[in-house]
């Protein structure tokens, strides 16, 4: 898997400075102290011992850790990882001067170069004896040893730190990116669920007024094109303004009262004025149909009364409906657990829905903010 150009930018700066602190730290001392002159032996010995722990970390970062982060090999990464750490101390222990005595050089010279009158001794030249050829000396493990084993499993451990967090982020922001698209999708397909047999029955009732009232068999054309154009065109944006939405609301109960007699009591208030605002398309007539499907009885005086109000940057939507003793359709329109979901997504809890089933009116109650253009 590739690695990010951040992820690389991190560790590009933070090298550089570990880098370039010697240059820095030799040029103040030999600003500040008298007569010091800067000795580039001195940087390239701290580089030195840099280089080491620059390898380890790019064998680390493009060869194991891969292998926990994105392989989950544990086992794997946890014992090369081991022989490492071993080898590394091994190295940093051996690789030390010789430290054969460690006295200060004035107790050497009163303690062991003396005459044999018991007096000090000192010779001109004396070079400490060497050890036999192909002797090597024990292994001495001193405090900066350890030090340096610590920071090298700490250097590791970052490592993995930045890796385990960058990928956390982006599998955040692919799990984000999967939750709007399909977000997006369940609204597109709540949207596109309006009753089709609403469109075939104004059909119907159109083809019957061309030989009573071929006038208004021309109006009740024009209406539902209308109506098809909002659907077409506003229907799938985020939010639509006010007065568009309840114009479609018109046009659909204009058409609906073609189908039913006196005998079905229809009331529409809507506001004539509204401000700027918006709300989710087609959200409003899911209730409104479901109320002509269930709400309408041809054996007794039914009504449907549908009324919208806005208050405080808020629509307050009401649909009553008395209840007919068999539903006019047995399939077709929004149901309401569809219309509870796409609420959910649009709004989470920032919605009032309430539905009271009485025995014989059937009452919807629902409060939604603006959505502001």
């Amino acid at each position: 898997m590739k690695q990010s150009r951040q992820e690389n930018l991190i560790y590009l700066v933070v090298w550089s400075l570990l880098f370039a602190a010697p240059l820095l730290s030799l040029y103040v001392r030999t600003v500040s102290e008298a007569g010091r002159v800067f000795d580039w032996m001195e940087v390239f010995i701290v580089w030195r011992k840099f280089a080491v722990f620059l390898l380890l970390f790019l064998v680390h970062n493009f060869l194991l850790a891969p292998l926990l982060v994105h392989g989950h090999k544990r086992a794997v990464y946890f014992s090369i990882v081991a022989v490492i750490i071993a080898a590394f101390t091994l190295y940093q222990c051996s690789n030390q001067p010789e430290r054969h005595d460690r006295r200060p050089p004035h107790e050497m010279a009163r303690h062991e170069f003396r005459d044999f009158h018991g007096r000090p001794d000192f010779p001109e030249r004396r070079e400490p004896p060497r050890p036999p050829k192909g002797h090597r000396p024990p292994l001495h493990v001193a405090e900066h040893d350890i030090m340096a084993v610590v920071l090298l499993m700490l250097m590791f451990g970052a490592n993995l730190g930045i890796k385990g967090y960058l990928r956390s982020r982006d599998d955040r922001k692919r799990l984000a990116e999967l939750e709007h698209e399909n977000l997006e999708q369940q609204l597109e397909y709540l949207r596109y669920q309006i009753n089709p047999h609403f469109f075939m029955n104004t059909l119907n009732n159109i083809h019957a007024l061309v030989d009573i009232d071929p006038e208004q068999a021309k109006s009740t054309i024009v209406e539902l094109s209308k109506m098809m154009r909002f659907v077409l065109y506003e229907g799938n944006k985020q939010g639509v303004p006010l007065t568009r939405e309840f114009d479609f609301i018109r046009h659909y109960v204009t058409l609906m009262q073609l189908r039913y007699t006196d005998k079905v009591r229809i009331t529409l208030d809507l506001p004539t004025e509204a401000p700027d605002s918006q709300i989710p398309p087609l959200i409003l007539i899911t209730f409104i149909e479901n109320a002509f499907k269930h709400g309408v009885s041809y054996q007794r005086d039914s009504f449907i009364e549908v009324k919208v109000e806005l208050q405080d940057n808020r629509l307050h939507f009401t649909c009553r409906n008395s209840k007919a003793e068999k539903s006019n359709e047995e399939k077709g329109g929004v149901g309401l657990d569809n219309v509870r979901k796409r609420l959910d997504l649009l709004y989470a809890h920032n919605y009032e829905l309430s539905i009271n089933d009485a025995q014989d009116i059937y009452t919807v109650e629902l409060v939604l903010p603006f959505i502001t253009s």
